[in-house]
């Protein structure tokens, strides 16, 4: 369960559905391109164009398709940080030369195929930046025409889920539901968060393929439990009762997926003491968990933490999913 990025994992597992990814397209892509798009031709690649420090912050996923009756790509770039960045348009430019650098050197082609690229955005803030090369270019609009025939310039289309509101989010369940469990995962707080969970439960409910539905809503569950706001006790057995109700399946993968992450961090927590043979590494899990649970930590807290024995650390690395409150489990063990 336990994931290096989430947000790639999901993402490249969602989109990775070439009938979510064809969904997303026939519901999202401007007129003028889906008129020449076959989306029919759709087809995954399994390629990847992130540079490896980058991929914390992006994704990307490439789909061969015909467009305009020849071979052609869509490039989805998938920005999973909380603010916007102004380079992502070169990142795009980097990415897609990249493509057609595969094309014309290692494939041989005589002439490269045409690109769509496409960014998907989850962050807090808006997506006020341009969507062209040249809105980073220094006053680009004041150039001659014949110095602007001389420099690169595009156009990506962006999809700012910021900015989505419930009417904007289209398409079939699966992908109504990854759409809005993007847009909501930064935007909600634990408890706002709990209508999002429920209104996926009762999406995949009606889904008339029910193991479909029951694998589907487990990798959702896997995200929200890996990346979304902290639940307490309290919010999680409201939100499996309102589960139960409308999506009895659903109710056992999220209470399954809460032990095991449970679980593992007990054991991340228990290895790593065992590996430094000192009380160091567990004191730093328990800070981890605890700060993941509870949100900002205080110093003298802290310090108490770095100061106890393996035993009293083990136990709470153990136990603390069962308080719902920091003083609570300070009362226990501190």
């Amino acid at each position: 369960m336990k994931v290096q990025n989430p947000h790639d994992k999901f993402f490249k597992e969602t989109f990775s559905n070439v009938e979510i990814a064809r969904d997303f397209m026939q519901n999202y892509l401007p007129e003028p391109i889906l008129k020449i798009v076959d989306l029919q031709t759709l087809d995954i690649q399994k390629d990847s164009f992130i540079d490896e420090n980058l991929k914390e912050v992006f994704s990307d996923m490439l789909f061969h398709a015909k467009i305009n009756q020849r071979d052609g790509y869509l490039y989805f770039l998938f920005e999973h940080k909380s603010y916007t960045s102004r380079n992502v348009v070169l990142q795009l430019l980097n990415y897609m030369v990249r493509i057609w650098e595969q094309k014309a050197v290692k494939e041989n082609a005589r002439q490269i195929p045409v690109i769509i690229p496409l960014l998907i955005y989850q962050g807090k803030e808006k997506w006020e930046i341009g969507n062209t090369l040249a809105d980073l270019i220094t006053d680009y609009d004041a150039l001659p025409d014949a110095v602007k025939e001389m420099t690169p310039n595009f156009r990506y289309q962006i999809y700012d889920l910021s900015q989505f509101s419930d009417a904007d989010i289209k398409g079939n369940a699966q992908l109504a539901i990854t759409l809005s469990i993007f847009r909501d995962i930064f935007q909600k707080s634990g408890e706002a968060f709990l209508d999002t969970i429920i209104q996926a439960a009762k999406a995949m409910n009606e889904l008339e393929e029910k193991q479909t539905g029951i694998q589907y809503f487990e990798t959702c569950m896997r995200y929200i439990l890996n990346a979304g706001p902290q639940l307490t006790n309290n919010q999680l057995n409201k939100v499996l009762k309102q589960i139960e109700l409308t999506y009895p399946e659903g109710s056992e993968v999220t209470m399954t997926l809460a032990e095991v992450l449970r679980k593992e961090g007990l054991e991340e927590g228990l290895a790593e003491g065992r590996k430094e043979g000192e009380t160091k590494a567990l004191s730093k899990m328990a800070i981890k968990v605890l700060t993941k649970k509870f949100g900002t930590i205080s110093k003298e807290d802290i310090v108490t933490l770095e100061n106890l024995n393996s035993a009293s650390l083990e136990l709470i690395i153990e136990e603390f999913w069962q308080s719902e409150t920091l003083d609570e489990l300070k009362q226990k063990y501190f």
